[in-house]
């Protein structure tokens, strides 16, 4: 296994106690189109994290703040919606090395879970609808297998549709 991989799995047993299934495919994950070839679902049963950066409004002048999005793989973040669920001025996708810098991993292989920061978070409805949802595991490789709410519950998530 991929040592990020092994690493997700590890801090998923310390934080949570739950031991995941790590499934890492040669052809890479690191689109929510290609881990759902790779996993053999629709596209809609990826859970997919995309990290945004806040400014404004209940964010303070010159500062951001970083907030966490699982979306369905099938649907497209609302930036604009996300900001007015934060009570932020504005939205966009967070910087990569940034989001390295605080979160601990890599855009690509960003898991909705094992976050180096406790991040708000926001998870889309649309992934309640499938009993398994897949979502990355530290790597552009390597994704595992959950039930939704308990996704939702360990991401410690605010179920709301935020989506286009």
């Amino acid at each position: 296994m991929h040592e990020r991989a092994a690493e997700f799995a590890a801090r998923a047993r310390d934080r949570y106690g739950v031991d995941l299934d790590v499934l890492e495919f040669d052809a890479g994950t690191e689109t929510a189109a290609a881990a759902a070839d790779a996993v053999g679902c629709d596209t809609a049963a990826i859970a997919s994290t995309i990290v945004v950066s806040l400014s404004g409004g209940a964010v303070a002048d010159g500062e951001e703040r970083l907030v966490a999005a699982i979306t369905s793989g099938a649907n497209r973040l609302d930036l604009d919606a996300v900001a007015a669920h934060f009570e932020a001025a504005g939205a966009s996708m967070a910087d990569p090395s940034r989001i390295r810098e605080v979160v601990g991993w890599s855009i690509g292989g960003v898991p909705p879970l094992c976050h180096d920061a406790a991040l708000p978070t926001v998870f889309d409805p649309t992934l309640a609808a499938y009993d398994t949802v897949y979502g990355a595991a530290g790597t552009p490789s390597a994704v595992f297998a959950i039930d939704p709410e308990r996704l939702a519950a360990l991401a410690n998530a605010t179920t709301v549709d935020l989506t286009e």
